[in-house]
């Protein structure tokens, strides 16, 4: 397996939008607007791969110059909880601290909090409801 960042616009970055559609959108009735999906050129995108089939994916969203924001973490379906998530969390980890961010923080899908917690992700605040699910904010100091 190969973790790479990707570039926006590139088909692996089609790749990523098939992938978090099908895996966080669909589900709640969602679709990306064009809109949505531009804002995305200036964040990090990491991607997953197995040859040239993206198996899993995360993007980094710069919140300001020491804090950056997990967004859109996918796993394939039939591969969750096989280490892939774990292996590109820590991955999504380096890229922060290599380019200087003190803190990653998220909105973690209630569903996916104990997953975070095992990598020292802390919960902060009360739960509120995002794109039709319960969310918290986690942090985590790098």
């Amino acid at each position: 397996m190969a973790l790479k960042q990707i570039d926006h616009g590139s088909k692996e970055y089609q790749q990523m939008i098939a992938l978090r559609l099908e895996i966080l959108r669909k589900p709640q009735g969602l679709t990306f607007t064009d809109e949505e999906l531009a804002k995305e050129k200036d964040d990090i995108l990491i991607g997953a791969f197995e040859d040239d089939t993206m198996l899993a994916c995360c993007l980094l969203t710069k919140v300001d110059n020491s804090t950056v924001k997990l967004r859109q973490m996918a796993v394939q379906n039939n591969l969750q909880g096989k280490g892939i998530g774990a292996s590109i969390m820590s991955f999504a980890e380096t890229v922060a601290r290599d380019k200087g961010f003190k803190k990653l923080m998220m909105h973690a899908r209630d569903s996916a909090i104990g997953f975070y917690e095992k990598f020292d992700f802390k919960v902060k605040g009360d739960e509120f409801i995002e794109v039709n699910v319960p969310h918290h904010v986690m942090e985590k100091r790098l």
